[in-house]
């Protein structure tokens, strides 16, 4: 689907949307199209429920008197309460909704109306926003698809009075789109696809948008001496693979943000195996570290004035004779010892060698790691916000506010040393599972932070709730959500770029 910015004028065919606010106050458009068509809007007004509310569209097909095919009314609430969000949500709502249409060219007239805040040139961006994410479709295996059964939306037009400041204000944007479908299209691919050695090869493309990127194997991790991580992996014939990615926008001087990842790219629990029912879903086990790859391209991309450092750890949890068994003692690169009581807790083994490594190579000023770690947050939680845990007041807040601006919502969750006792273990320096059904996501935080430094500022997030999606949002099919790219890139935006 092409995105386009253009001077308001009534297209010739298509899809025609006009704005109407709440009580039906119809915008400037609107009301020259009810002229136009003899009162075609008002009749349709009259025969509907319609209200203008921010989620409401009303059609008239075929409206007499304008060459369109269809006029569309979408209702944006109240004015004074419109954003951002909401301007991406209706441009998601319009994608979808004509998309099973047959229709191709899809215009729409952006104008402000009443007492609405947000700017037009805002306003017009973020609908072409809104459109992109909601358009994306992982189709690469489906082969018989017949072409009624396709995305039928070819050119999104957005109308608006300055359209040159409207594009200059998308394009960032549209980097960031491109972004969250990379890490779409790698949580959606099957795990025969995409393993350590694949996945590390797909983070090696950012090299393309100026990113360094190195891989390490299993022979440079055993010299590292990375016990934790290499021990996830060693049931598996797939060589487990630790990437790192430096993007250098700003003065080499100034200490980097760094992004780590969880990246379990299938996970069957090893030897304390899963049941089968929902297996199958262990393929987006390796969430973070495609958010983190999607984070490193998004900045890279938009060339943003920042140092930031994306690592990975890239393993497969697989049974076998040469797997690691629960009671196993492994030591981590920190030199703490492990005591691994279930096989299936792999997720912070990887991230305690990963964000240890980081530390060491890199000395961030600040290190957030993202992982699908614990089903114990979406009982939590579930899937409406992800689990935020901090070291840091002023971090919480920064990440915080950016998962409200961005819709990828935080939910801050305690930290606190009666959780961390609960890991302690009589034959280790810790154990990777409490024993306790209880605050399973919180004591997974906990062993985490035996492994940050001190005087590093960390945050944790789990995302085990948000990484897939069993139903369509406004702005995201179901499937895979790409969540955490917007995240971190107006995390970056709002806090760590220089100005």
């Amino acid at each position: 689907m092409k995105i386009a910015f253009a001077k308001p004028e009534i297209p010739a065919s298509g899809t025609l949307v006009a704005l109407a606010a709440e009580g039906r106050k119809l915008g400037k458009l609107a009301q020259q199209l009810d002229k136009t068509t003899k009162g075609a809007i008002t009749r349709a007004l009259e025969a509907s429920r319609f209200k203008g509310g921010a989620e409401e569209f009303l059609t008239i097909l075929a409206p007499a008197g304008v060459d369109v095919a269809r006029i569309i009314v979408a209702g944006i609430g109240a004015p004074a309460k419109y954003d951002t969000l909401a301007a991406q949500s209706l441009g998601g709502r319009l994608v979808a909704a004509l998309n099973n249409t047959g229709e191709k060219d899809v215009s729409i007239w952006i104008e402000s109306i009443g007492d609405m805040k947000l700017a037009e040139a805002d306003f017009a961006a973020n609908v072409a926003y809104g459109a992109r994410l909601r358009f994306y479709r992982f189709d690469k295996y489906k082969t018989k698809e017949k072409p009624e059964q396709k995305p039928s939306v070819k050119r999104f037009t957005v109308l608006v009075g300055d359209a040159a400041d409207a594009k200059r204000t998308f394009d960032p944007m549209d980097k960031v789109v491109d972004a969250v479908n990379v890490t779409r299209d790698l949580v959606s691919e099957p795990a025969n696809i995409i393993y350590p050695q694949t996945l590390a090869a797909e983070a090696r493309k950012l090299s393309e948008v100026g990113v360094e990127v190195k891989v390490l194997g299993v022979k440079e991790m055993t010299k590292l001496g990375m016990g934790a991580l290499l021990g996830v992996g060693q049931g598996s014939s797939r060589e487990s693979q630790l990437v790192t990615m430096q993007w250098n926008g700003a003065d080499s001087k100034q200490k980097p943000i760094a992004f780590v990842g969880k990246g379990v790219t299938f996970d069957t629990g090893g030897i304390s195996i899963k049941p089968a029912q929902g297996m199958e879903d262990m393929k987006w086990d390796m969430a973070g570290s495609a958010a983190v790859i999607g984070a490193m391209r998004a900045l890279a991309s938009r060339k943003a004035k920042v140092n930031a450092v994306g690592v990975v750890g890239l393993v497969e949890n697989m049974p076998s004779g040469t797997a690691q068994r629960p009671g196993d003692i492994v030591t981590s690169m920190s030199g703490q010892t492990i005591e691994v009581l279930n096989t299936d807790a792999e997720g912070r083994l990887v991230l305690a060698d990963a964000m240890w490594y980081c530390q060491e190579t890199f000395k961030p000023r600040v290190m957030i790691d993202l992982a699908t770690l614990t089903g114990a947050i979406l009982i939590a939680l579930g899937t409406v916000y992800a689990g935020m845990y901090a070291n840091d007041e002023e971090l919480a807040k920064q990440l915080e506010e950016s998962g409200k601006a961005t819709g990828e919502l935080l939910w801050r969750m305690p930290l606190a040393q009666a959780y961390n006792k609960m890991m302690d273990s009589p034959a280790a320096d810790v154990k990777n599972i409490s024993g306790s059904r209880n605050a399973g996501s919180i004591t997974a935080a906990e062993f985490l932070q035996r492994f940050v430094q001190k005087g590093t500022i960390w945050s944790h997030l789990d995302i085990a709730g948000m990484a897939w999606s069993d139903k369509d949002s406004p702005t995201t099919p179901r499937g895979a959500t790409g969540f955490g790219v917007r995240l971190l890139d107006h995390l970056v935006a709002k806090h760590y770029e220089e100005k």
